[in-house]
C-alpha cells in the first residue's frame, strides 16, 4: 500500500489502519509494551489520556442521545449535549491545532521516514473538521427543539446514527495517531519536542 497522504485509499473513511511502511517503529514498540517503557510517563501518558477523554465524551454523548431517542427529558439532553458536545469540539480543535503547528513538524523531523504519516494525520484533522462542523450544526438544531419532546425523539435517533459515524472516523484517527506518535516518542524521548 502507498504512503502518499493524498491517496484516497488512505483517507480517513477508507483505511483500516496505517500502511506497513508507517508501522516500522510500532514493530519495535508494540502497544502492549508502551506503559513499561521508561519514556512512557509525562507527555506520552498525557497524550493518551487526552485521546481517552475524547472517547469518554463520545461514549457519554452516545448514551445521552440514545436516552433522548427513547424519550428521556429533552431539556436534560439539550443541556448535556451543549456542555459535553461543546467541550468535545473545543478540545478536539485545540488538540489538533497544537499537533499540526507544533508536534507533527517536530516529530517528523525526529523521524523523517514517517513524514508521510504525519501528513496523513494532518489530512485527517482537515477531514475531521468537516465532521465537527456537521456535528455542531446538528447539535445546535437538537438543542433548539428541546421544548418539543416528540420531535426531539426522532431527531435524537437520527443524531445517534450520525454520532456513530463520527465516532468511527475519530477512533480510526486516534488509533493511527497513537500508533505513529507513541513509538516515535518512546524511541527518541520527548526532549527534542521542546
Amino acid at each position: 500500500m502507498t504512503t502518499d497522504p493524498n491517496d484516497p485509499a488512505l483517507g480517513l473513511g477508507a483505511r483500516d489502519g496505517l500502511p506497513d511502511a508507517l508501522r516500522v517503529l510500532l514493530d519495535d514498540f508494540p502497544r502492549a509494551g508502551w506503559q513499561a517503557d521508561p519514556n512512557f510517563d509525562g507527555l506520552v501518558r498525557f497524550w493518551l489520556s487526552k485521546h481517552l477523554s475524547f472517547r469518554e465524551m463520545l461514549a457519554i454523548l452516545t448514551r445521552e442521545t440514545q436516552a433522548a431517542a427513547d424519550g428521556a427529558d429533552p431539556a436534560h439532553f439539550a443541556a448535556a449535549l451543549s456542555r459535553i458536545g461543546g467541550r468535545l469540539v473545543g478540545e478536539l480543535h485545540g488538540h489538533h491545532g497544537i499537533e499540526d503547528a507544533h508536534y507533527f513538524p517536530r516529530l517528523s523531523a525526529m523521524e523523517p521516514r514517517l513524514e508521510a504519516g504525519f501528513a496523513l494525520l494532518d489530512g485527517d484533522h482537515h477531514a475531521l473538521d468537516a465532521h465537527l462542523a456537521d456535528f455542531v450544526e446538528a447539535a445546535n438544531a437538537l438543542i433548539g427543539i428541546a421544548d418539543a419532546p416528540a420531535e426531539m425523539r426522532g431527531e435524537a435517533a437520527r443524531f445517534a446514527a450520525r454520532l456513530e459515524g463520527f465516532e468511527r472516523f475519530l477512533d480510526r484517527h486516534l488509533v493511527d495517531e497513537e500508533e505513529l506518535v507513541v513509538p516515535v516518542l518512546l524511541h527518541h524521548g520527548t526532549g527534542a519536542l521542546g
